[in-house]
């Protein structure tokens, strides 16, 4: 009977430590989406500028799309993509540079910003910014 015990209570621990690892892995890989969606819209956005000679001050400009001005010629952007647990990204953009900042759950991404930016709160939740170039 002790035997048992001592097996369910290494069981037990092993199950808690590998919840924990995957809790982990699971942020890191929605950290890893988000990085990716801000290089992709990053690239839209470049074309967009190359295109109509500056940057669009609203991401989706055509409903979820990023087209040209007048949504006819050109797409950029199929769709722009949405955060992995919903809500969009926060961009800004006066028409010359923009931002778009993504919020990251993991404290320890090396890519993250040095000083947190709005709308991410910096405790459970941490920024990282993209500018063009």
């Amino acid at each position: 009977m002790v035997e048992l015990l001592i097996v369910v209570a290494v069981i037990g621990i092993l199950a808690a430590l590998l919840t924990a690892n995957y809790i982990g892995v699971r942020q890191r890989a929605r950290d890893a989406q988000r990085k990716a969606d801000l290089k992709q819209i990053q690239s839209a956005l470049e074309l967009y500028r190359a295109d109509q000679g500056s940057y669009t001050t609203v991401l989706s400009n055509c409903g979820t799309s990023l087209k040209s001005t007048d949504c006819q010629k050109s797409t950029y952007m199929r769709t722009v993509p949405q955060d992995p647990q919903g809500g969009a990204y926060t961009y800004s953009s006066n028409g010359t540079t923009y931002s778009i900042i993504a919020c990251l759950e993991n404290a320890n991404d090396p890519q993250k910003d040095t000083t947190n930016v709005a709308p991410c709160n910096g405790t459970t939740n941490f920024s990282t910014t993209v500018n063009n170039p």
